[in-house]
């Protein structure tokens, strides 16, 4: 699928996300959607002010990250589990999950009551495909993954670091950086500066998303 324009507003946002999904897909997006502001009244998931925007900076922020995989690849059989680190309530990872059913889904998270609910999504939406490691990364056992992905886990050279037994060669990273990308892209070392590069965010003007070569 080719980049988007910018999406704006949750008519939008839910137009884009329908794209990418299936109608079993959007029922079970809309399902997660309430039980995630369900569940924002008893923890903090996500900002109470992005409530009104759910689609718009959550979900469409988390189905955006599918226009860097080949979809011959996530529509089929992928070559590995897609990893999503520090995943909170399940973004981007368990969307991806909801819109890809054939791929094999890791959401790796330590706090309890976040795993408490991640689990309760994927009991309660059927994710057959989906797993949650309910653990910090360092104390998980490696495997290798497809795609490794973490939209708010650690900055970039430690993320590579603990995420380094999971990944091999072929492993593409996506990290929804916001508008710090560009700015911690800069600031790595040299070697790393040439491993990836910043893709404009559909969502936001000014974000960006770091992404393997």
């Amino acid at each position: 699928m080719k980049e988007s324009t910018l999406i704006s507003g949750e008519e939008e946002a839910r137009a884009y996300v329908e794209r990418w999904a299936s109608d079993d897909a959007m029922s079970k997006l809309d399902r997660y959607a309430a039980m995630l502001l369900q569940e924002n009244g008893k923890q903090n998931l996500i900002s109470k002010p992005s409530e009104a925007s759910l689609w718009e900076r959550h979900i469409a922020d988390s189905a955006q990250l599918l226009e860097h995989v080949p979809r011959e690849t996530y529509a089929s059989a992928a070559p590995g589990p897609w990893l999503d680190l520090g995943t909170g309530p399940g973004l981007p990872g368990l969307v991806i999950a909801i819109l890809c059913p054939t791929i094999p889904v890791v959401l790796v998270e330590s706090r309890a009551r976040r795993v408490e609910f991640l689990q309760s999504c994927v009991t309660e939406l059927g994710l057959d495909n989906c797993e949650v490691i309910g653990q910090r990364l360092e104390r998980t056992n490696p495997f290798e993954s497809w795609v490794i992905s973490a939209r708010a886990f650690a900055p970039l050279e430690k993320l590579l670091r603990l995420s380094a037994p999971f990944s091999t060669k072929q492993t593409r990273y996506l990290l929804p950086k916001g508008r710090s990308a560009a700015h911690e892209l800069e600031g790595t070392k040299r070697s790393i500066r040439k491993m990836f590069h910043v893709k404009q965010s559909l969502t936001d003007a000014d974000a960006g998303i770091i992404v393997s070569q």
